[in-house]
């Protein structure tokens, strides 16, 4: 991409203070983006706008909830007020919450009287409350940033979102049904989008990581010591490329994305970066 195309362009990056979308928001604004990094935590969030500062770029920090409607319109009005419109989003906040997670993966008749081992956990056991804060911070984060900084595109131009699937959008992983449930859907959701905002020249895609190792996934995929988990295994198994993915790696298909020239008749797509996981049955 021509690098005078990214030159003081905005792009607003949601959970900018993760594992992955810190990687793309200094990416970004190594390019010349002017980089509006959201997310809850103004700490985390200032640790990335540091580096970034530190080689040169241009960031804000716009400290909020993804699923606070009246906060979002806040942050895309100051936003475009004193940066202009926004042109690019990287929907990537988002998680799990482990109240509502299953501890087993299969029923277990001792669910129905109460006699599973203490700490474990069936599916009619999990937190209906996390449950659903788990489908909101997946769906309704990834939907309310589309509306808002969306129309900023379509006043600009055009522009281009990327929303972040996974894994579980094509199968759904063992134990994490809400978290499984929640990016199936940013797939149809992409798509829908995609449709509704081509008039705009707005192009919207996903991306579906593989297993990329965070501070959540950590926990399920390694072991104290830093070996691999029972899970961490079985993922192995199904992954030709035998390695966790590094987030850097997601920067290519981030750019290309991105790119109004070498991608201007990509929309409304799912891509998966998973070290081939989906090609893959394990046999």
């Amino acid at each position: 991409m021509n690098e005078m195309v990214w030159k003081d362009k905005v792009a607003v990056v949601t959970g900018a203070g993760g594992t992955l979308c810190s990687e793309i928001a200094k990416f970004l604004a190594a390019k010349g983006a002017k980089v509006v990094m959201v997310g809850r935590t103004a700490e985390k969030l200032q640790a990335v706008a540091d580096v970034i500062t530190a080689n040169g770029g241009i960031c804000r920090i716009e400290a909020g909830d993804v699923t606070d409607e009246k906060r979002m319109q806040e942050i895309a009005d100051t936003v475009a007020a004193e940066w202009g419109l926004c042109r690019i989003l990287i929907n990537g906040a988002g998680g799990n919450n482990i109240n509502a997670m299953s501890t087993i993966t299969q029923f277990d008749p001792r669910e129905l009287d109460g006699t599973l081992p203490e700490g474990e956990r069936g599916f009619a056991e999990i937190d209906m409350e996390a449950f659903a804060s788990v489908l909101k911070i997946n769906t309704i984060g990834t939907v309310l940033p589309s509306r808002i900084f969306g129309a900023q595109m379509a006043k600009a131009g055009g522009g281009s979102i990327i929303n972040f699937a996974s894994m579980n959008t094509y199968k759904p992983l063992t134990r994490v049904a809400a978290y499984a449930m929640s990016k199936a859907a940013i797939a149809n959701f992409t798509q829908f989008l995609a449709n509704y905002y081509a008039p705009a020249n707005i192009r919207v895609n996903a991306i579906a990581p593989g297993f990329f190792v965070n501070e959540r996934s950590i926990k399920y995929l390694r072991t104290p010591d830093g070996g691999l988990s029972p899970r961490g295994e079985r993922v192995m198994q199904h992954t030709p490329l035998q390695r966790f993915g590094e987030a850097p790696e997601l920067l290519g298909c981030v750019e290309w994305l991105l790119d109004d020239c070498k991608a201007a008749f990509v929309t409304g797509i799912t891509v998966p970066v998973d070290g081939g996981f989906l090609a893959s049955t394990g046999v």
